[in-house]
C-alpha cells in the first residue's frame, strides 16, 4: 500500500531541508516561500513516478536532472547560466553526501550477521524505518555544514596568513603570521607598530623565569625584572602599555628587531621599525598561525 500523503511530506522535508542547506553553502538569502515552492514541486514529481509509473517517458535521467534544476531557479532565483551552475553543483553535492551518511550510518548500526549475507549474496536489505533515516539525513546534513564551514573558513583563514621571519642579532626566528587590520597596538612615545608573537617561541633566548611571568601575565613581575635579571638583549626591551578586554591598563613586554621580513600577497615586505610583543598564550587554537601582523608593516 502506498501512503501518498506520508511519501509526500517525507520528500517536501527532505527535499526543503537539502535546499536550505544549499543555500548556506552558497551564502544565498533564504526565502521559505520559494524553497516550500520548490519542494512541494519536487515531492509532486516524486508521486507521479510512485502513482503513475506508465509515463516513463517523465522519468528519464535528463527529465529528472531539469526538475532538480527547476527546483533550484524557483528557490535562489535564474541569475545567469554560471551562477544557476555552481547553485546546482552544490544541490547535488549536499544530496550525494546526505545519502552516503544515511547509507553509511544504517551500515554501521546494521547487525554483524546481516552485513556477512549482504556481502555473500550482494543483495542488501533496506528494512529502516523513516524515523530512522530522517534522523541520519538531519544528522548527515548537519556533520556535512559543520565540516564545509569549517573548511572555508580554513580557506579564509589561509588568505590572511604569511610567512614571517624576525632577525635579532645574528638570531632568526620564523613563524606564520595573521594580517590582522584590527591590530592598532603602538608604542605610544615612538608611534611604533607592534606585530604580536607567542612568547613561547622565544624560550630559546627568553630567560625561562621571564617566560613562566609572560605566560602567567604577572606585569609587575615582568616590569620589576628588567635590569635586574641578566639578558642578551636587555637594551633591546620595551614595555607598551595597552588596554585590555575589560578596559584596565596593562603592559606588554616587547622586543625592538634588526629586520621582520613578510611574505605576503606575492611580494617581500621589509620592516625595522616595528616592536615584537610577548603574548603568553596560543593566538590559534588550532596552530594555523603564531603571530598577529600589523597592517602598518604591508604599507609602503
Amino acid at each position: 500500500m502506498i501512503y501518498a500523503d506520508l511519501i509526500f511530506l517525507v520528500n517536501f522535508l527532505t527535499d526543503g531541508a537539502l535546499l536550505v542547506a544549499t543555500a548556506k553553502i552558497r551564502r544565498l538569502r533564504i526565502r521559505l516561500w520559494r524553497v516550500a515552492l520548490a519542494a512541494g514541486f519536487g515531492s509532486l514529481y516524486v508521486l507521479l513516478l510512485l502513482l503513475l509509473p506508465q509515463l516513463t517517458p517523465l522519468f528519464t535521467i535528463g527529465v529528472k536532472f531539469a526538475v532538480s534544476v527547476l527546483m533550484i531557479a524557483v528557490s535562489f532565483g535564474y541569475g545567469g547560466w554560471q551562477i544557476l551552475a555552481r547553485n546546482a553543483a552544490a544541490f547535488y553535492l549536499t544530496a550525494f553526501a546526505a545519502a552516503g551518511g544515511i547509507y553509511g550510518l544504517y551500515y554501521f548500526f546494521l547487525p554483524s550477521q546481516a552485513v556477512v549475507e549482504a556481502a555473500v549474496t550482494g543483495v542488501f536489505q533496506w528494512p529502516a524505518s523513516y524515523g530512522f533515516i530522517g534522523l541520519c539525513f538531519g544528522f548527515t546534513v548537519w556533520f556535512f555544514l559543520r565540516v564545509f564551514r569549517g573548511a572555508k573558513q580554513k580557506e579564509a583563514l589561509a588568505a590572511h596568513t604569511a610567512p614571517v621571519e624576525v632577525e635579532i642579532s645574528g638570531f632568526r626566528l620564523a613563524c606564520t603570521g595573521l594580517v590582522d587590520t584590527g591590530n592598532q597596538l603602538y608604542d605610544p612615545l615612538t608611534k611604533t607598530p607592534v606585530m604580536i608573537v607567542e612568547a613561547v617561541l622565544w624560550k630559546e633566548v627568553l630567560p625561562e623565569a621571564w617566560l613562566k611571568r609572560i605566560q602567567s601575565s604577572d606585569t609587575d613581575q615582568i616590569v620589576a625584572a628588567i635590569g635586574t635579571e641578566e639578558f642578551i638583549w636587555q637594551d633591546r626591551l620595551r614595555i607598551v602599555p595597552y588596554r585590555g578586554i575589560n578596559r584596565s591598563t596593562q603592559f606588554m613586554l616587547a622586543l625592538k628587531p634588526d629586520l621582520v621580513r613578510i611574505q605576503y600577497a606575492g611580494r617581500q615586505w621589509e620592516s625595522g621599525k616595528v616592536l615584537i610583543g610577548f603574548d603568553g598564550g596560543t593566538l590559534s587554537a588550532e596552530g594555523a598561525y603564531q603571530a598577529i601582523i600589523h597592517p602598518m608593516l604591508l604599507q609602503e
